[in-house]
């Protein structure tokens, strides 16, 4: 399991996801919730996104942008599902931050395009670039078989998957059985659920399965269409655990070791990916070779430092490819 260095003035980041949730009115309200609201809303229309920067020029790294490459004239309209803290969160004044965020961000700069970040849910937003909502997707990805069928992934980043469990461990997950029988929360539409369920990639090899091969009781998954509401639901004790990327897993227990801790048990590396529309092949070009840049040039690493997740780091040779599940 990797450990993340917590991100600077970030102690009342999750009092502030949290407050954002959308969780139902039987939903026990968070112990940790504050009265800030974030700004930024989700929302389909393009037009209604909160721009994460003002007008970028072009970088003296700047990559040619072909005409026509995006679908929004000067802008570059990235589609994120936040929060998905330390890749994508809000800061205290309801503003999209995030090493994903900047990535985007830095990414627009070299195309000399305005970053606009477009709040999206996660189910949904390989359909919302497609559709030409946004023109690119940076929100913590696994490239896998089921999402290159329908948009190109650039990979930029790589995971585990890790536990999450309420301070002490009180449902006594350590090793994988111990998974079985217990309520575990994931994000809807994500490979943590697929994980679970044997579904997508992991058809046939899913944790659920391996329970009940176990002569054990299969896992009572619980899906959440908002991540931060999987982890709402383990703070109000609804589940056992909460399932999520390791980065994600370790800001939360970093950040409040008073009501979360890892369990221990740490899942597999999968590569994250940029997605765009197959299409905007353009566009997709000119994306990765920003991105490639990036790396070459030491910019890469040093946002993924400031939010603690530089163990995750690729090199240009795996940017440079495409489609790449690992």
């Amino acid at each position: 399991m990797r450990s993340l260095r917590p991100v600077a003035a970030a102690i009342a980041v999750l009092a502030i996801i949290l407050s954002a949730c959308t969780a139902s009115s039987a939903t026990t309200a968070p112990s940790v919730a504050a009265s800030v609201t974030p700004s930024v809303a989700a929302s389909p229309a393009p037009s209604t996104a909160a721009s994460a920067a003002p007008t970028a020029a072009p970088s003296s790294a700047a990559v040619p942008l072909p005409s026509g490459s995006t679908a929004f004239d000067g802008k570059l309209v990235i589609c994120s599902d936040i929060p998905y803290p330390p890749q994508e969160f809000f800061d205290a004044n309801g503003n999209p931050i995030g090493s994903d965020i900047e990535i985007g961000q830095e990414i627009a700069k070299r195309l000399g395009l305005t970053p606009v970040i477009q709040n999206s849910v996660f189910d949904t937003i390989i359909a919302a670039v497609v559709a030409g909502k946004c023109d690119i997707v940076i929100s913590a990805q696994n490239i896998t078989s089921a999402r290159i069928k329908q948009v190109d992934m650039i990979p930029y980043y790589q995971a585990g998957q890790s536990f999450v469990v309420a301070a002490g461990n009180p449902a006594n997950i350590k090793v994988q059985n111990d998974l079985c029988g217990k309520k575990i929360a994931a994000e809807t539409g994500t490979t943590e659920v697929d994980y679970l369920q044997g579904t997508g990639d992991y058809k046939g090899q899913g944790l659920s399965a391996a329970c009940q091969k176990a002569n054990l009781p299969a896992i009572n998954v619980k899906s959440f269409g908002k991540d931060s509401d999987a982890l709402l639901a383990l703070q109000s004790s609804q589940v056992d655990a909460y399932f999520a990327d390791s980065p994600v897993a370790g800001y939360y227990t970093v950040q409040h070791p008073d009501l979360f801790a890892l369990s221990g048990l740490t899942l597999g590396i999968a590569l994250e990916g940029i997605s765009v529309a197959q299409d905007h092949t353009a566009l997709r070009d000119v994306v990765q070779q920003a991105l490639v840049a990036m790396i070459n040039d030491g910019t890469y690493l040093g946002i993924l430092k400031k939010y603690g997740d530089d163990p995750g780091a690729i090199t240009a040779a795996v940017a440079m490819t495409l489609n790449k599940t690992q």
